[in-house]
């Protein structure tokens, strides 16, 4: 797809119809109507198409190619079926929990295709990962090196680690930086020999690669291929340092998708043109060219394959504004409601997934049923003549839904979750 015909890629009626498949009035999510599977599980919902799931995943691995594996991050959706879904698809995964370890196992992942990152593990939680065996634990602090080794040395074995790296500010890009400022996130650039010399004597740990994570929700081929490259040089720094290869190069997440109006979708062209310059970089020095390479994306994986589904309670003028009251909003997808690191606050994709044949739209202000003004889901969405009854989904919303949102507050019901595939739900 070339550039131009990327940036027309639209929003609402049009992009669930570039997504998912519709029939006459409804949105079919996984191949059954969006509001079939309403009626079965109930409102609100968030429902996972798993072949757009896969379809996302297998582009990725096609732009890849064979310079990078890919692990999915846990934290974009734990749910068990999600998990299973992407280690079907040859992912491995990443953790930054036990509770995330525990999720990933019961969906079938080996330890050996478990990475654990975060910066505030703790020492139960190291246990428990050590005694079940890990594939990785990405070490974020001089605490964690001491309690690792610690562990380790108890437990009589040797622990795979890595070192999270952040990145100085020139590598950042995307929506939210990880790197490259004051942050919990790992050790600083600047500090690696120091940080190296102390992971020396430790004698329990085998340090095996690096971690680098810029930013998150970048929708720029070039800007994400100038991060990696940044990571690959530090790689290349450490490893000199070490004076051995490296077995593990961990160039992080942080691939986004479009969710407001005016975004474009990351160019998985322009990032598969890119990576034969990567491969030589790698190939250019001895003690980087056999690492295995990790990405490791959640959303850009999960995001596009879900949507949120709510009934509409209420609908009123107030003022001129037309609002329409639902039964679901921030409570459980607080990300759609601005809320989850928005500066200005823009509407998510938005849609009546059972009369998806209507050509007649009319602004509307979309709200839940919380006490507060900031349960707004839309705030200019084009949407038909709704009554009490129907049906609005939030499209873009297999990632940071449910377990990203205070699901706890005014003490409403939880939000269903169900992956669809092939018309069937699927465990």
């Amino acid at each position: 797809m070339s550039q131009p015909e990327r940036e027309k890629i639209p929003h609402g009626p049009e992009l669930a119809r570039a997504t998912f498949a519709v029939e006459g009035p409804d949105l079919l999510v996984g191949g059954l109507p969006a509001r079939q599977i309403v009626a079965s599980v109930g409102s609100p919902a968030f429902i996972f198409d798993g072949g757009v799931m896969r379809r996302c995943y297998r582009a990725l691995a096609a732009a890849l190619g064979d310079f990078a594996a890919i692990h999915y991050s846990v934290k974009a959706n734990p749910a068990e079926a999600v998990v299973r879904l992407f280690l079907e698809e040859g992912a491995g995964v990443e953790i930054a929990s036990v509770g995330e370890y525990r999720v990933a196992r019961r969906a079938g992942a080996a330890p050996g295709q478990i990475l654990f990152a975060g910066p505030g593990k703790r020492v139960s939680e190291l246990e428990e990962v050590i005694a079940g065996g890990i594939g990785e634990i990405h070490l974020e602090s001089d605490e964690e090196i001491a309690r690792v080794e610690a562990i380790a040395a108890r437990a009589g074995r040797r622990v795979r680690c890595s070192l999270r790296i952040n990145p100085v500010a020139a590598a950042q890009a995307g929506a939210m930086r990880m790197g490259g400022k004051p942050t919990a996130f790992g050790f600083c650039e600047e500090d690696i020999a120091e940080v190296l010399a102390r992971v020396a004597q430790a004698g329990h740990i085998d340090l095996v690669g690096i971690h680098v994570y810029g930013g998150t929700q970048i929708l720029d081929a070039a800007a994400l291929l100038a991060q990696w490259r940044h990571a690959i040089g530090i790689a290349s720094a450490m490893a000199g340092m070490l004076g051995r290869p490296l077995e593990s190069i961990d160039l992080g997440g942080g691939l986004g998708i479009p969710y407001h109006a005016g975004e474009s979708p990351l160019d998985l062209a322009a990032v598969a043109d890119g990576m034969p310059a990567l491969r030589a970089q790698l190939r250019a020095d001895p003690l980087l060219a056999h690492a295995r390479v990790i990405v490791e994306p959640g959303r850009f994986l999960a995001g596009p394959g879900g949507i949120y589904v709510g009934e509409v309670n209420s609908v009123k003028q107030v003022r001129g504004t037309r609002f329409v009251v639902t039964d679901g909003g921030m409570h459980h997808h607080l990300a759609a409601s601005g809320n989850l690191g928005q500066v200005i606050k823009r509407d998510y994709p938005i849609v009546a997934p059972a009369r998806m044949d209507e050509t007649a739209l009319h602004p509307a202000t979309v709200v839940g049923p919380l006490c507060t003004p900031l349960d707004t889901l839309a705030r200019d969405a084009l949407l038909p003549e709704l009554h009490a009854g129907d049906l609005v989904a939030v499209l873009q919303s297999g990632a940071y839904g449910a377990t990203a949102s205070p699901a706890g507050f005014l003490g409403h019901p939880a939000a269903a979750e169900v992956l669809v595939e092939h018309g069937r739900p699927i465990d």
